[in-house]
């Protein structure tokens, strides 16, 4: 009994001594797996940098993954490869180690810095370069000597040399928290292959010498937030930030990048291979592109382009160009309630004449400031953005064929009363000078009406502001408002010029008959429009609904006092049910092109357009619209008589017709690579133009035959 319980005793003392063993083991496993992989920091004033690897030893393959590690302090900076208009990247000297065969740097996708006019790539907190290393021989241990020089920049930029060393003995791969960082920085690096998350589409040179330009087109699966761009090009070059357009579809978007040309003579950009490393938040890709000659881009948006212009000078051009929008075809339907407002202020006290002329300029201010607000709704959402084009939606068009209707009516004396309470400033009561509310419906009236034409300057400075940022955009359009309110605001100014016209009497129920028909036209041209965009059989239903408007306006004076509100309640209802309709009816209109104009105006392709020029032909470009009321000017007072038509019947200058009349994401995209937000817009095509020579926003025949003779149409002019 005694020997079998030593030999019990002896086998308990093995197993519990082979546990011991086994869970020392364990322990000294895991402290091994926790503990990090690394050298010694490299601490300065302003951050500090150190290596580190994915594991603690040398594991058995014949490469090892180390990434270079930097944490700045708040506002330090460090340089990308490419660092831009100052600093240098890191570099990493290697003499001194073992067992090391080369090792290759990545670069995760950087920050752009603008400060004044330079523009520099790099990253700021915190940054690790991912470095794949080469050993001689696998299984062996590595010992890793690394030179460190770098800048690192704030308000000024002290340059640093840091000497790392990190031995990693032989021993089986074992992960560390490193692992972890280093491929977490490795995701960031952009995607180089055709599978990534973003495309270039195109990638050309647009312009000459100091006018050269980028324009690179991208594309992506998902839409786009804040694209950029980084150009890695000829050393004799310089790149600039992009001007960023993204298209309505929110998936494309076109960049135009300034070119500082080369100093050497004749070198030419075109046929030169850049890198390109495009950026959209966390999505990055890198590609090596071959440049090649822009056929259908203005060149670097040349003047009258936005982009020559200065803020400031930007800002003059809107005022000018919306003082030139009084004079404008779109805004003479209006000039009736204008007569109408200045009349009814015949006689009338100083100050009560200028309220009223202000409160008129406040709602043209005001219209503009929402006009404005909608457009970086549309930009920030990454949908197109545009002078006018709130045209193109039937639900709009039939608002305003409503209220045009309603004052119609008024102006013909089917309904005289005030509406109650809250609403009874309304647009009825503005052309009889009842408050300071109407007189502010009639500013807003004007410039709605006044959208679908355009001016001098005013193309010009639009596009300027929907290439820049919120502030721009308010700034500029604030500006137009202002532009298209002056003479109000001059009336205001000088109130005793209205003191010279007869007092208000029973004459001006036959002057508002009279005016009342320029409405009357606009509405008639609002409805010609909506057929197009929503086809005869539901404009027909719309008409009916604005016919049982007016029959209930007429009908109001038949009731009592109480009851007359009922009047505007349906009034409202069957506006309403008109836009909904409207809207839902969208896209089902027809041709707006007439038979006989097929002949001459070719359906828009940009691939002809680029095929007709490299077969030395002659291609002018008329983008238009049925709402555009500048643009019929045009096409009745230059482009359909004289010698233009003679040369466009007569085919020696080949015409193309873009229609925007219903939204056209690849007309809008066409727009943005000229730097234009509306229309009209002509460019004419041509052997020595291949980017086209843009036409001002008012045609005449001389700017016409003159830029059909600079695309190398000369045959064209000799033979009209």
């Amino acid at each position: 009994m005694i020997l079998v319980a030593e030999n019990l005793v002896r086998t308990g003392i093995r197993q519990a001594l082979r546990v011991c063993v086994l869970a020392a083991a364990a322990a000294t496993l895991a402290g091994v797996q926790a503990k990090g992989a690394g050298s010694p920091w490299f601490e300065h004033e302003h951050g500090a940098v150190r290596l580190i690897a994915s594991g603690n030893t040398a594991g058995s393959g014949d490469r090892i993954d180390l990434g270079l590690q930097f944490r700045m302090k708040p506002g330090w900076k460090i340089y990308w490869r490419s660092p831009g208009d100052a600093g240098f990247p890191p570099s990493i000297n290697w003499v001194g180690s073992r067992n090391f065969s080369g090792a290759t740097m990545q670069w995760p996708a950087p920050e752009r810095f603008s400060v004044l006019d330079l523009e520099t790539l790099g990253y700021k907190k915190e940054v690790v370069l991912p470095i794949s290393a080469g050993v001689f021989e696998p299984g062996k241990a590595v010992v890793l000597k690394a030179r460190v020089r770098f800048l690192t920049c704030d308000d000024i930029c002290v340059p640093y040399e840091a000497n790392l060393a990190l031995a990693l003995p032989a021993g089986p791969d074992v992960n560390t928290p490193e692992t972890g960082t280093i491929d977490a920085w490795r995701k960031k690096v952009p995607v180089i292959g055709d599978n990534g998350p973003l495309r270039v589409d195109r990638a050309e040179v647009a312009g000459e010498g100091t006018g050269q330009a980028l324009i690179i087109g991208i594309a992506a699966k998902s839409a786009l937030k804040s694209p950029d761009v980084f150009v890695e090009g000829p050393a004799d070059y310089g790149f600039g930030k992009p001007v960023v357009q993204v298209a309505s579809t929110g998936t494309n978007a076109l960049m135009r990048i300034t070119v500082e040309p080369a100093k050497r003579p004749n070198r030419k950009l075109a046929g030169e291979t850049v890198t390109l490393t495009v950026v959209d938040g966390d999505r990055a890709i890198e590609r090596k592109v071959l440049l090649s000659r822009a056929v259908a881009t203005a060149p670097g948006m040349a003047a009258p382009d936005a982009m020559t212009y200065g803020f400031f000078a930007i800002l003059g051009l809107a005022i000018l160009g919306g003082l030139i929008l009084n004079l404008m075809p779109c805004v003479l339907p209006v000039l009736s309630i204008k007569l109408l407002t200045v009349v009814s202020h015949g006689g009338g006290a100083p100050g009560h004449v200028r309220a009223g002329f202000l409160a008129s300029a406040a709602g043209i201010l005001a219209c503009f400031l929402l006009l404005g607000t909608v457009a970086v709704t549309l930009q920030s959402a990454g949908m197109a953005a545009g002078w006018g084009i709130q045209f193109q939606q039937p639900a709009f068009l039939t608002f305003m064929i409503a209220v045009i209707t309603l004052f119609a009516c008024n102006m013909w004396g089917l309904f005289e009363i005030r509406l109650p309470g809250a609403v009874s400033d309304t647009a009825a009561s503005a052309v009889e000078g009842q408050g300071l509310g109407g007189h502010f419906l009639t500013g807003v009236f004007t410039t709605l009406l006044a959208t679908p034409c355009t001016a001098p300057f005013l193309g010009t400075a639009v596009g300027f502001s929907l290439s820049r940022g919120p502030f721009e955009i308010y700034a500029v359009f604030l500006a137009l408002g202002i532009g298209l309110a002056l003479p109000w605001i001059v009336v205001a100014a000088f109130p005793a010029l209205v003191n010279r016209l007869p007092k208000p009497g029973h004459w001006m129920i036959t002057l508002k008959r009279i005016l009342s028909i320029a409405l009357i036209g606009t509405a008639f041209w609002l409805f010609s429009v909506l057929w197009f965009q929503i086809g005869s059989g539901a404009s027909a239903m719309i008409a009916l609904l604005m016919g049982a408007s007016v029959f209930t306006v007429w009908q109001n004076r038949h009731l009592t006092e109480r009851s007359r509100f009922a009047t505007w309640i349906v009034v409202g209802l069957l506006t309403a049910i008109s836009m909904v309709g409207a809207g839902s009816m969208a896209g089902r209109g027809g041709d707006r092109i007439a038979g006989e104009e097929k002949d001459i105006w070719r359906p828009f392709d940009i691939a002809v357009v680029r095929a007709e020029v490299r077969r030395g032909n002659t291609v002018l470009v008329d983008v238009t619209a049925n709402w555009c009321l500048t643009c019929q000017v045009n096409k009745s007072l230059v482009l359909n008589r004289g010698r233009v038509a003679e040369i466009l019947d007569g085919g020696n200058v080949i015409a193309m017709k873009a229609d925007w009349s219903k939204p056209d994401p690849e007309i809008a995209d066409y727009l943005r690579g000229f730097g234009r937000f509306g229309i009209p817009f002509n460019v004419v095509y041509g052997p020595t133009a291949p980017n086209g020579v843009p036409l001002p926003e008012i045609l005449t025949e001389s700017s016409v035959l003159a830029a059909i003779e600079k695309a190398g149409g000369k045959a064209a002019l000799a033979a009209r």
